[in-house]
């Protein structure tokens, strides 16, 4: 039997179980509770947390960025998801363009995609010569411990996802006109260049899965599960605590007796026309729902 990235057979993967949708929805929205503690006792003591998501492409991570960040605010918790580096950013040190993202006392960061850039896809094309990626993964563990050593709470995540799965994914991306600006060339080399791709990451991970910023694997099959598995270990990892607020607790005021104040009337303000009412009018009327090609066709038929 073919062996997966993972380290089991296709058969077995294919096996996993799907966590169900009402336990999925209940324990993401507990978790997210538990990232809104967190949160708080990041502004509260000051803490800096950094956490990295990597893996194959269509692998899942910014759906699980997004859940962890839905209900934070986005003045604690960071993303940072760099482009292509500049002329000028390619002459400097590798690890500099991303110092200055990191985070200062009471700040989350969390990169999609990271300086491991260097040790997968600029390998693999060929966008770093090989002296380049050797001094990186010397310099990375160095680099790591000294974030760690400053107090940096390090978190590194690679979603791992098989090649069947990830082929489907992409297949999906194909028809589906809000998911086609993920389908990237690099995300079609990364197909042809599967096993590529695999020894680059073995070959980073016997370089930089160390003692003091090690690697945890995520199984991303499914999305679901991963994003539960991840979010549940990375809250595990972090010794937060509750905090209990000092502040008496937070109350409505009473709304004033008006003092005579008229509003203006609506017709002398510009509002945008009802497109919701129009396209539940529609809905109601065809059994259709409401896209933009069929709500134009409403419209016609209307005039």
């Amino acid at each position: 039997m073919k062996q997966s990235e993972h380290g089991i057979s296709e058969a077995d993967e294919i096996k996993v179980q799907k966590i169900p949708n009402k336990v999925y929805e209940a324990e993401l929205y507990r978790l997210q509770g538990e990232l809104g503690k967190l949160q708080t006792w990041v502004k509260a003591t000051g803490a800096r947390i950094v956490v990295i998501f990597e893996g194959r492409d269509a692998a899942g991570k910014g759906g699980t960025i997004k859940r962890m960040t839905e209900y934070l605010s986005p003045r604690v918790a960071r993303i940072v998801a760099l482009p292509k580096p500049t002329e000028r950013q390619e002459t400097q040190w590798y690890f500099q363009r991303y110092i200055e993202h990191l985070p200062a006392a009471g700040e989350i960061v969390l990169f999609d995609r990271s300086w491991y850039n260097r040790a997968g896809v600029e390998k693999v094309m060929g966008f770093a010569r090989p002296d380049q990626v050797q001094l990186f993964m010397r310099q990375c563990p160095i680099f790591e411990q000294m974030l760690v050593e400053d107090g940096i709470y390090l978190r590194k995540y690679w979603f791992s996802v098989s090649d069947k799965v990830q082929y489907k994914r992409f297949k999906s991306r194909l028809g589906d006109p809000l998911r086609q600006w993920k389908l990237s060339p690099m995300d079609l080399e990364s197909i042809t260049r599967w096993e590529d791709y695999s020894r680059a990451k073995d070959d980073m991970m016997v370089h930089t899965d160390t003692s003091v910023a090690p690697w945890h694997h995520v199984l991303s099959d499914s999305k679901k599960q991963a994003r539960l598995n991840m979010i549940h270990h990375f809250l595990s990892s972090i010794p937060y605590t509750e905090i209990q607020s000092d502040e008496e607790p937070i109350q409505l005021p009473p709304r004033p007796n008006s003092s005579g104040y008229v509003r203006p009337s609506v017709a002398v303000s510009k509002y945008v026309p009802d497109f919701a009412g129009e396209a539940a009018r529609m809905h109601k009327q065809k059994k259709l729902a409401g896209t933009e090609e069929d709500l134009k066709q409403y419209r016609d038929n209307e005039n």
